[in-house]
């Protein structure tokens, strides 16, 4: 239970398929519209008819999908990531604004120095995880490369995360075996991206928490197409793993976002 003066709240924290110690998955079509099935089955059964949603990397993109599945059952949905592959639905190619142009050209730019393992991942994801589930060192050295690089941390992970924080992440995965399925989701997604349709609009209200060392994400015009954006936060630091790095900033952003609908 979580609370302020004027909002409170259950937590539940499904776990995505193919990660850690949920079940992995044995044929294809794993990609967000299945996990957001998933999900949404889940609340049910627990008895909430009615729930909000909060979500980062690849929780964005399942919580965005519920929102336009089960749009009657969302309250709201708080976000601090997009899909790099969000494409809202354009009525006319209104795309074209400064800002948004210098977007495109800043993921370009990112995806030649940055974006090797997302390609790898998205076409050769079983190649990849002989690898990487034959050697500790490998596996390890993958996974701490991203916690490094996408942290507010001032050249220093240890200025993010303590050693234990980062060799449990690890741990999970070695011990569980989980690095293929994991990976599989890229695949997945590349064949099924969050590219709206036309009446894929999110109505309920939206917050996003805009964490300064984010990996790319488009300016805020840019995801105003597609979703109903009602509360914005650029935040003073923190990067793509936020609940770890500066989990009180972005708790107390999910609970103002809240207080707003309340």
């Amino acid at each position: 239970m979580t609370e302020s003066d004027n909002v409170s709240f259950n937590i539940v924290i499904p776990s995505i398929i193919g990660f850690g110690f949920s079940e992995k998955p044995i044929e294809n079509g794993s990609d967000y519209g299945f996990n957001a099935d998933l999900w949404h089955k889940l609340m049910i059964k627990l008895g909430y008819n009615k729930y909000a949603l909060q979500g980062g990397d690849i929780g964005a993109g399942i919580s965005i999908k519920i929102a336009q599945k089960y749009p009657e059952n969302i309250i709201g949905l708080h976000l601090n990531y997009i899909s790099d592959s969000y494409e809202p639905y354009l009525k006319e190619n209104n795309d074209t604004t400064t800002d948004i142009i210098k977007f495109r050209k800043h993921l370009k730019e990112w995806n030649e120095q940055e974006g090797a393992y997302s390609t790898i991942q998205s076409t050769k994801p079983l190649s990849l995880a002989y690898g990487l589930n034959d050697s500790p060192i490998g596996l390890c050295s993958w996974i701490i490369e991203k916690f490094n690089a996408w942290s507010d941390n001032n050249g220093n992970i240890e200025n993010s995360f303590t050693k234990q924080e980062l060799l449990a992440n690890v741990t999970l995965y070695w011990l569980t075996q989980t690095i293929h399925s994991s990976i599989r989701m890229y695949h997945e997604i590349s064949l099924n991206p969050l590219k709206f349709r036309k009446n894929d609009f999110i109505n309920i209200p939206v917050g996003f928490a805009k964490f300064p060392k984010e990996i790319p994400t488009p300016p805020r015009e840019y995801i105003e197409k597609g979703l109903n954006i009602v509360h914005w936060t650029d935040l003073p630091k923190g990067g793509h793993f936020p609940a770890l790095e500066q989990p009180k900033l972005l708790a107390d952003d999910i609970i103002k976002f809240f207080e707003k609908l309340n």
